[in-house]
């Protein structure tokens, strides 16, 4: 790890109010970078596009103090983790597989996983393909893979996914991404309520800058659009927490509540209404205290 990337820790741990420690772990044909803190029950939170770890920064600390060990990685193509070179290495099943290996590889052989936007697709994912390991599952504004291709066929949704459809395209959303000091990129951060502060805005592009990193991010979307149709949904047994923006104005509110027949064990949809996408930023308190009540006790987590 060199000089900068130990800087942003440090700068970065000042914001999030606890001590971090920064790790790396070989799963399967990647390295993933993380960060983790606190002691206890393993919580795992994924972060979605286009952030890394950092995305979290508000949810470590509290999830701390109520006794739990949190662990951030960056997904598969993100910031310090690899980053595969073909779209089809991001098909869903293997960022999944990837948070498998890894909370084996923490010693633990289970957790709560907490996954917002693509961070929660990989998460359902997860606890479809793997349910061994997911004692609890909670999902930030990401529709259940059922939903989301149901949603995909409205046009008023399709209006709102345009950028699905963008990133297809080979080289060009990459270089649009790098211009104006990734002003698209930024775009996608910029509403937020509120927004988030140039100091905020200067992690994310260190994270964006990392080689090969922009493909990476950009090849979700174009393994989903490929892909995502044959991806086979199986039920889930973990109980289920979804926290839901309801002024995100990239999914439909409509697409917050997965079929129950996908779902059987959840818990509760929780709608903030003066939320956005980024429900984890703008209601920070609100979601860390749903949080904390849905996995209860940390002496009674597995």
């Amino acid at each position: 790890m060199d000089t900068t990337t130990t800087n942003t820790l440090t700068s970065a741990a000042i914001e999030v109010g606890t001590d971090l420690r920064e790790g790396f772990a070989s799963v399967g044909d990647v390295t993933l970078h993380y960060v983790e803190a606190g002691e206890g029950p393993l919580v795992v939170l994924l972060h979605g596009f286009p952030a890394f770890w950092y995305s979290w920064r508000e949810q470590i600390a509290p999830l701390v103090h109520a006794g739990f060990r949190v662990v951030a990685p960056d997904l598969r193509g993100y910031n310090l983790s690899s980053k595969p070179g073909d779209f089809t290495d991001y098909t869903a099943d293997k960022p999944a597989a990837d948070i498998r290996g890894l909370i084996r590889e923490l010693g633990s052989e289970t957790a709560t996983v907490v996954g917002h936007d693509w961070g929660g697709s990989i998460a359902w994912t997860l606890a479809m393909n793997s349910p061994e390991v997911v004692d609890r599952l909670v999902i930030l504004n990401a529709a259940h893979p059922r939903k989301l291709n149901e949603g995909l066929k409205n046009p008023r949704q399709l209006l709102r996914s345009w950028y699905f459809f963008y990133f297809q395209l080979p080289g060009s959303p990459e270089r649009r991404a790098a211009r104006d000091d990734w002003k698209f990129f930024k775009g996608f951060l910029r509403d937020a309520q509120p927004e988030y502060t140039e100091q905020e805005l200067d992690q994310y592009t260190a994270a964006w800058t990392q080689p090969g990193a922009a493909t990476g991010m950009i090849d979700y979307y174009r393994a989903a659009v490929r892909h995502g149709s044959k991806q086979k949904v199986l039920p889930i047994s973990a109980p289920t927490l979804v926290i839901w923006g309801q002024d995100d104005r990239y999914l439909g509110a409509e697409l917050a509540e997965p079929h129950k027949e996908d779902v059987p064990n959840l818990v509760s949809v929780e709608r903030l209404p003066n939320a956005s996408h980024w429900v984890h930023h703008d209601e920070a308190a609100r979601v860390n205290e749903l949080l904390v009540d849905f996995l209860g006790p940390a002496t009674l987590s597995s």
